[in-house]
């Protein structure tokens, strides 16, 4: 009998178990007649600044918009630098280019994956603004170096958190070390709506009322305009459906840790896994291993009916939108990670009995 398929991600299977929660509160959004800056999206800001242990949240339209408007409101001067890791998805590089802003691209430690804090100074000119650091796959930056850069050249820092909510670094969470905690709530996210949604976070008082008014026209009093905004605001609806999933944010993570784990302990070490460090709460958006052998591997595995994504195939300073803008860019750490790197299966609707047939199936790769 064939082995049924093992799906890399089933967005049904994993909201399943929210379906009845999601119904109610559909309906309350639907009864009350209000869908744009409600009460769902006034609760969810309460809570997720709550979680997140910081003093403010201000819901945006996506993910790439809160680094948007993170940049725009930091009011950095045209044309100046912003450090960014060269393997990020290119969002991030997007966001400074949208800004007027020039993106400088710094190699990642290979072993996490994250911006190597060690490489940051030799590229930071008078030119430099800002750093933004990427928490990729879940697990967030080395801070403290980072942070004390940011003081001694007086830079601002903006946390592109997207696959990193509820990690932590040495027991502090990941969006609550910089100016900007900036997270994207796309469904595939260990927190997802079921659209497309972002939040910015910050304990900065000035700041989040700055980024009120950029989310709705520059607005702060209806139909009076302070500044020239956007319109970029979390959906009511999709607030409502994070209010029902951020009450599980930590059995989520939890689940994916301990999926993890199974990885870390049974795959075989010719697979190059992620690194474990007591200082790190990493929460596995993403679990990747990296082998020369890539292609074959995902190709062997997607015949053994279990898939598999790459994150990702193509870095930025090659794509082609990046065309005389990054592409003179030689990164050859960053081109040996996406040369090796394959995700594998860990989502909250896996089963440990999933993952064992992963481990079971690749172990016997030859």
């Amino acid at each position: 009998m064939k082995n049924k398929i093992i799906e890399y991600e089933n967005l049904h299977n994993v909201n399943k178990s929210f379906s009845k929660e999601f119904q109610f509160k559909f309906k309350d959004v639907l009864e009350s007649g209000w869908f744009i800056l409600g009460s769902q999206v006034d609760e969810f800001e309460k809570e997720f600044a709550s979680y997140n242990n910081i003093k403010y949240c201000c819901g945006v339209a996506s993910g790439l918009d809160a680094l948007i408007l993170a940049l725009k409101a930091l009011q950095l001067n045209p044309g100046s630098e912003v450090i960014v890791p060269s393997n990020t998805y290119i969002a991030t590089i997007l966001s400074i280019i949208r800004n007027g802003l020039t993106p400088i691209l710094v190699e990642p430690d290979i072993k996490t994956y994250n911006i190597d804090p060690a490489r940051i100074e030799e590229k930071i000119t008078l030119k430099t603004s800002a750093i933004i650091v990427v928490h990729l796959y879940g697990k967030v930056c080395d801070m403290d170096p980072i942070t004390n850069i940011c003081k001694h050249y007086s830079l601002k820092l903006v946390e592109d958190c997207a696959q990193a909510h509820g990690a932590k670094y040495k027991g502090k969470f990941a969006g609550t070390f910089g100016d900007f905690g900036a997270f994207s709530f796309y469904p595939t996210k260990n927190l997802g709506a079921l659209g497309d949604g972002g939040a910015l976070i910050t304990n900065n008082e000035f700041l989040d009322r700055k980024i009120r008014m950029l989310r709705n026209y520059g607005s702060n009093k209806k139909y009076y305009n302070e500044i020239v905004g956007y319109n970029s605001r979390l959906d009511e609806i999709q607030a409502a459906f994070l209010n029902v999933k951020l009450k599980y944010l930590n059995e989520i993570n939890a689940h994916k840790r301990e999926l993890a784990k199974l990885y870390q302990q049974e795959l075989k070490n010719e697979f190059i896994k992620p690194e474990l460090d007591d200082n790190y709460y990493d929460v596995y958006h993403i679990f990747n291993i990296r082998h020369t052998k890539r292609n074959i591997i995902k190709e062997y595995l997607l015949e053994n009916n279990i898939k598999t994504e790459i994150h990702y195939p193509v870095p930025p300073n090659k794509q082609l939108a990046m065309k005389g803008v990054i592409d003179h860019y030689s990164c050859p750490v960053s081109d040996e990670i996406h040369d090796t790197t394959l995700s594998l299966p860990i989502s909250f609707s896996h089963t440990t009995d999933d993952i064992m047939r992963v481990i079971d199936v690749i172990n016997k790769f030859r």
